[in-house]
């Protein structure tokens, strides 16, 4: 099988390409670079083959995208290409609108074109917005509180309506939060600019990069009074790719599934266990809730266990010192490394 990968070259693009190369896949990525860099994708050739394909390009040109099926002869996709900042979709919601929307047109409309059906969608949790209850399951109310996850549910619908006119065959994978690093330390998450996410921020607070971590809320109804979220490993999530491609049968429909642990964790708790794995404490700073951010959420990931046979298998520590050892191997990340 012949897989493309559009934003492959992102954090979990590039780890998600390294696990379907390893399941046997001839793997393309297809990336704008506008989040990642040409050393990313050094980065996954060195764990892959040298000679693995990357073309720069906008997934929203269906053209490009199209051209890219013919010439490596795709038979499947798995789709990531998208910017995925809460805060910054509350500032840009524009931007994100036409880039996240976009791209999923441009990447569906080659699929169609070209005949291929087999898509993984990569959607987020973000859909399920302030969850009147925990843990949400697929059935659960959506209802986005931030331009992002706005953005994913409109993606959703789409690849709903699409589906049922048409042979596309769609597994939606909504994603908890993803952390960690590849074992090796040779890929891992390099946001550009400042982090907007939590264990990227305290990472580069870790080697210097920035001065303390700001704790975005201590009020909230939750027992230490910091957000809660459900944290899952990079290598968990980029093998839930692998799980989704193998139990995907035609049928010409639309399915949504969790990946996540099924566990919460706090803000204070994941800088407790950073401490540790760290150690040292890192210096932090209590500020203000943030726009767009939900006060708690953790998956049910029962349907991806009785669809897909996965689960997560890697704890919290083990997040934290893999994302630790791509840190301290990256300390300036890709571009100065």
């Amino acid at each position: 099988m012949s897989v493309l990968v559009t934003g492959g070259a992102g954090f979990i693009g590039s780890h998600t390409a390294v696990v379907l190369h390893e399941s046997g896949r001839k793997v393309v990525i297809l990336d704008d670079l506008s989040n990642s860099s040409t050393a990313a994708v050094d980065a996954i050739r060195s764990l892959t083959r040298p000679d693995l394909p990357f073309v720069e390009a906008d997934a929203a040109d269906s053209d490009v995208v199209g051209r890219v099926i013919v010439e490596h002869e795709v038979d499947e996709v798995v789709h990531f290409a998208a910017y995925k900042s809460v805060s910054e979709s509350v500032e840009k919601p524009l931007e994100y609108y036409s880039n996240n929307v976009g791209s999923t047109i441009g990447v569906t409309r080659a699929m169609i074109e070209n005949g291929v059906s087999r898509l993984v969608f990569s959607s987020s949790c973000t859909v399920y917005g302030e969850p009147d209850e925990v843990p949400v399951t697929e059935s659960s109310p959506t209802g986005a509180v931030n331009p992002y996850g706005a953005t994913k549910l409109v993606c959703e619908q789409l690849l709903v309506d699409v589906a049922a006119v048409s042979a596309l065959d769609v597994m939606a994978l909504r994603y908890f939060n993803p952390v960690g690093a590849h074992p090796s330390g040779n890929i891992g998450e390099d946001p550009i600019g400042v982090p907007t996410n939590l264990v990227p921020y305290l990472m580069q607070v870790a080697v210097g990069r920035l001065d303390r971590l700001s704790v975005f809320g201590e009020d909230y109804d939750t027992p230490d009074g910091s957000a809660v979220r459900d944290y899952i490993h990079v290598m968990d999530l980029a093998h839930g790719h692998v799980a989704a491609l193998d139990s995907m049968v035609p049928h010409g429909r639309f399915t949504a599934v969790n990946l996540g642990t099924g566990e919460g964790h706090s803000v204070l708790e994941v800088l407790a266990v950073a401490n540790e794995v760290i150690g040292i404490s890192l210096p932090t700073q209590v500020a203000g809730r943030r726009a767009g951010d939900v006060e708690r959420i953790w998956a049910d990931p029962t349907l991806a266990a009785q669809l897909l046979g996965w689960h997560a298998n890697r704890s919290l520590h083990e997040m934290l010192a893999d994302h630790w050892h791509w840190q301290q191997k990256h300390p300036t990340g890709y571009r100065a490394s």
